[in-house]
C-alpha cells in the first residue's frame, strides 16, 4: 500500500508515518518536560523540522543544479518531492544538539521524544517491510492500447527497467509533468515509459494528448482503475519505478520535474535526462 484516504485526500503511507512519529515525539516531551517543570520541545521540533526541509532541498538543488539553472524559479516548487534526505537529518541533529547546548532544561525532554519518535517510525516502518516480504513485483492487470488491443506490463518491459506513470486528463499535477516524461521517453531509449490513464476512455486520452501536441508511446488505458488498485495508490499522478528484474524500486506521489525524474533514473542505473526548461 502505497496511500491512505484521510477523508477525501490521499496522504502517502511515508508521510503519516513521519507524522505521527512526530506527534509522538512531541507527546512524549512536553510530558518530560512538564514533569521537570520546564517548556515543551514544540519549538524545538519546528525549527528542526524547517532546517532539515531547507537544507535537504539545497542539497538536492546543489546535486541536479544543471537541470535546475535553465529555469531558476522551479528551484522554489518543491512539489516536485527534491529532497536529499542524510541533509536533512544531519542539518535536524544539529539544530537539536545547538538547542540542547543552549538549554541544559531541554536535554532531556529533546533526547526521549525524540527517541520515542524515532522508536515508533521504525517500529511501523519495519511492521510494514514485514508485511510486504519482498520488494514488489509488475502487477499483473490486464490494460488496453487506445485501439482496444490488450496489453501486459512484462510482455512491455520485456527485461528492460520500466517507468509506469498513473494519470488523468483532469489531474492539473499530471497535466504539468507530461512534458517532462515526453521528453525522458524519447531520450532515454534503455527505459520502457508506460502512461496507464486511470478511468477514462480512449476518445478523452486521444483528445487530451492530440491537444497538448503529445507524441507518447505506451498509452495504456485502465478505466476501472485496477493498476492503481494494485499498487496501492489512489493518488494521481503516481509513478513507479521498476528495476530490470521487474521489481519496485521507488515511487514518487506527485508531480514529478525533471530532476526529481532524473534523480529516480538514477537508481534504475540509467544516466540522468539531459537538462531542458519544462
Amino acid at each position: 500500500m502505497l496511500t491512505v484516504n484521510l477523508g477525501p485526500f490521499p496522504v502517502s503511507i511515508q508521510q503519516l508515518l513521519v507524522a505521527v512519529a512526530l506527534l509522538v515525539a512531541l507527546g512524549i516531551g512536553h510530558w518530560v518536560g512538564r514533569r521537570q517543570q520546564t517548556g515543551g520541545i514544540g519549538n524545538v521540533l519546528s525549527d528542526m523540522m524547517i532546517g532539515a526541509l531547507l537544507v535537504a532541498r539545497i542539497g538536492f538543488v546543489a546535486i541536479w543544479f544543471d537541470i535546475y539553472r535553465l529555469a531558476p524559479w522551479s528551484v522554489l516548487d518543491i512539489r516536485d518531492g527534491g529532497f536529499t534526505l542524510w541533509a536533512g537529518v544531519l542539518a535536524a541533529l544539529l539544530i537539536a544538539i545547538w538547542h540542547g547546548g543552549r538549554h541544559a532544561a531541554l536535554r532531556k525532554p529533546l533526547v526521549l521524544g525524540l527517541a520515542a519518535g524515532a522508536f515508533v517510525w521504525g517500529g511501523m516502518f519495519g511492521a510494514l517491510r514485514l508485511t510486504e516480504k519482498e520488494r514488489p513485483a509488475l502487477p499483473t492487470v490486464l490494460l488496453t492500447t487506445p485501439a482496444g488491443q490488450p496489453a501486459e506490463l512484462q510482455r512491455l518491459a520485456a527485461g528492460k527497467p520500466m517507468v509506469v506513470n498513473l494519470w488523468a486528463s483532469w489531474c492539473p499535477p499530471c497535466q504539468r509533468e507530461m512534458p517532462v516524461l515526453a521528453t525522458a521517453q524519447q531520450q532515454q531509449t534503455n527505459v520502457i515509459f508506460v502512461f496507464a490513464n486511470q478511468g477514462e476512455d480512449a476518445v478523452k486520452v486521444q483528445s487530451f494528448l492530440s491537444a497538448r501536441r503529445l507524441d507518447l508511446a505506451n498509452v495504456l488505458l485502465d478505466p476501472g482503475t485496477a493498476l492503481g488498485k494494485a499498487v496501492g495508490s489512489t493518488a494521481l499522478p503516481t509513478t513507479l519505478f521498476y528495476d530490470a528484474g521487474g521489481r519496485l524500486v521507488d515511487v514518487h506521489l506527485g508531480e514529478l520535474s525533471a530532476a526529481s525524474l532524473a534523480s529516480k533514473l538514477r537508481q534504475l542505473r540509467v544516466s540522468p535526462i539531459p537538462s531542458f526548461d519544462k
